[in-house]
């Protein structure tokens, strides 16, 4: 009688949360970044835009509300699409409060969400 083995088949996990790879005031994660938000918001909101799917020049509609629009639908909008939790309350606070902040959160998590990092266990389950 022959016993078969088979090889261990890998298993896959990433490590992709439901909540925001960072912190609204974890702009020194990324200082380039960071800096270009500092001195030309308008540039890295622009640009952040671009890197979500959205029309270049579409934050630039944020000078015309008390609550930037153009920054909460984008939050909101990141948001949904990585299954982050959170509510539209927040997403208003922090970009009528933390502009830049949430602009840099949201290339953050962008730029995270691009390359996330995988775990393979060799083990047999």
């Amino acid at each position: 009688m022959s016993e078969t083995f088979s090889q261990p088949r890998p298993f896959i996990t990433t490590s992709v949360p439901n909540q925001w790879t960072s912190d609204i005031c974890d702009c020194f994660q990324d200082l380039p970044q960071c800096c270009l938000a500092f001195w030309c918001p308008p540039c890295f909101a622009c640009k952040t835009a671009h890197e979500a799917g959205e029309c270049l020049c579409l934050p630039l509609l944020d000078a015309f509300g008390l609550i930037p629009p153009i920054t909460t639908a984008l939050r909101v909008s990141v948001r949904q699409r990585y299954g982050i939790e959170g509510t539209l309350c927040k997403d208003c606070v922090y970009s009528f409060f933390c502009g830049p902040c949430t602009w840099c959160q949201i290339a953050r998590e962008i730029k995270t969400r691009k390359n996330p990092i995988t775990f393979v266990n060799m083990a047999g389950r």
